[in-house]
């Protein structure tokens, strides 16, 4: 027989942040002042942060000590001559372009390649992503596998895009290609429950792109988790390292996008890259006007030194492996306790499936966001809705609420932050909450923003 290896936090805690335990009655209270909407409640007030995996990680001591080395200079920094080599030698693009965070490259990249009319077609866009499409006056469209609507079903690559649904679009707009300005794709697939997009796919993405005469840009939020999914999952790649299955990614697209709050693991932070001289000059003066300086777009020299050193700590296989395997061990028990979530587990997160958790919460009365809401008040576990609260959209021609196609509750793990028993102790809150699901009532919003709303809305409990 052979012994089960097992694996450990690979790291030591070094400092640590006090956690307030409050009451169930006392966080209904919080919750009911809060309007249901759980980005309205104090982090103090919270005892499992589960909201987002964005810029929540610990950082290392050695990012410590590279932000004490930061360099201020306004111009010409050494600590941006160390961001913009690390990018180009992990990810291979010439032309590093620094924001301040994920969403403002994404303003950057659609203000300036996009017009109204547009069509920005993708694996799937992420809220922020969506939004800067839409505020150019553009379509942002998801291409996803029709089976992997099914949150049940089984498949090593769940992230991947339908390729071809994308040839299909490119068809119909063959005479007008150019309303088309670039492909994107996320990985790891964010929206679409964490789930990683195989080499093959990004491969038959750039292809396409290619033969259409279309800039191909990847989302890069969590390139390296997605990396170790393809060394585990895919047979090709197995005693392939991180680094150069990262590197083969992104030969295949002309650009990327990413915040460096996610496998970064850093507090702030984002960058652009392109190989494309011509667009590097039109996105850098772009971002003078908005962001600064184009070696520092935004950022503090502390911020590019200790992005550049987590960039290279989210490729070592031994972090890398831990966190996937923490978070697929959350998914595992509370499945095993017949919680629905999204199969199989993602890398940064773990998805409820809201619609089979409370099939007695009608997709009108939002039941991803009632789960959360109900999560925080038995535990104290603050998580995100992904589905027709954060992705729906009230039409004003018709006056009909617009759905989203999943109802999920995102439980995403911040990076080297919460032990094994605060991951045993959500187990066991998500388990009390599936025992009383009966109980839980839907809601209905009350007041809402244009964009974004699910930041700001107002929602209360329908009786």
């Amino acid at each position: 027989m052979h012994k089960k290896e097992i694996i450990i936090e690979p790291f030591k805690i070094k400092s640590v942040q006090s956690i307030k335990m409050n009451t169930a009655s006392e966080r209904l209270d919080i919750l009911k002042k809060a309007s249901f909407n759980l980005f309205k409640i104090d982090s103090r007030d919270v005892i499992i942060d589960l909201l987002t995996d964005s810029g929540t990680g610990a950082m290392s001591s050695e990012q410590w000590a590279g932000i004490m080395r930061g360099d201020e200079s306004y111009a010409g920094s050494p600590s941006f001559s160390f961001f913009e080599s690390t990018i180009q030698d992990i990810f291979g693009y010439e032309h590093v372009i620094p924001t301040h965070q994920g969403r403002a490259a994404e303003r950057i990249l659609f203000s300036i390649m996009c017009k109204k009319g547009d069509i920005v077609p993708s694996n799937a866009h992420f809220d922020t992503t969506r939004a800067n499409i839409e505020f150019q006056g553009a379509e942002a469209l998801d291409l996803i596998p029709d089976n992997f609507l099914d949150t049940q079903l089984e498949h090593p690559f769940k992230g991947d895009m339908d390729v071809k649904k994308l040839e299909v679009l490119l068809n119909e707009n063959a005479k007008n290609l150019s309303k088309i300005p670039l492909i994107m794709m996320t990985i790891t697939n964010n929206s679409g429950g964490g789930q990683p997009v195989s080499m093959k796919n990004i491969r038959e993405v750039s292809e396409v792109a290619k033969k259409y005469n279309i800039p191909f840009y990847i989302d890069a939020c969590r390139f390296s988790e997605n990396a170790y999914f393809i060394k585990q999952r895919d047979e090709k790649y197995k005693d392939v390292s991180i680094e150069k299955i990262v590197k083969e990614i992104f030969s295949y697209a002309d650009g990327c996008t990413m915040s460096a709050k996610k496998d970064g693991i850093a507090n702030i932070g984002g960058f652009l890259c392109t190989n494309n001289e011509e667009l590097a000059i039109k996105k850098k003066n772009l971002l003078i006007l908005t962001e600064g300086f184009p070696t520092y777009g935004g950022l503090a020299g502390r911020d590019l030194e200790a992005i550049a050193i987590g960039l290279k700590e989210s490729v070592d296989v031994d972090y890398l492996q831990y966190r996937i395997t923490s978070t697929a061990y959350l998914g595992r028990k509370i499945s095993e306790a017949g919680v629905p979530i999204m199969q199989p587990p993602g890398g940064h997160a773990i998805y409820i499936d809201a619609k089979l958790f409370l099939p007695h919460v009608k997709v009108s009365e939002y039941p991803g966001q009632a789960l959360a809401c109900q999560l925080y008040v038995e535990g104290g576990i603050r998580t995100s809705e992904i589905g027709s609260f954060m992705f729906g959209k009230f039409d004003q021609t018709t006056g009909k609420e617009i759905y989203a196609d999943k109802e999920l509750v995102r439980l995403a793990i911040p990076r080297r932050t919460y032990t094994q028993s605060h991951i045993d102790y959500v187990v066991d809150k998500i388990i009390d909450t599936y025992n009383k699901k009966d109980a839980i009532k839907g809601l209905k919003i009350t007041k809402q923003p244009e964009f974004l709303r699910h930041f700001t809305a107002s929602l209360k409990q329908i009786k």
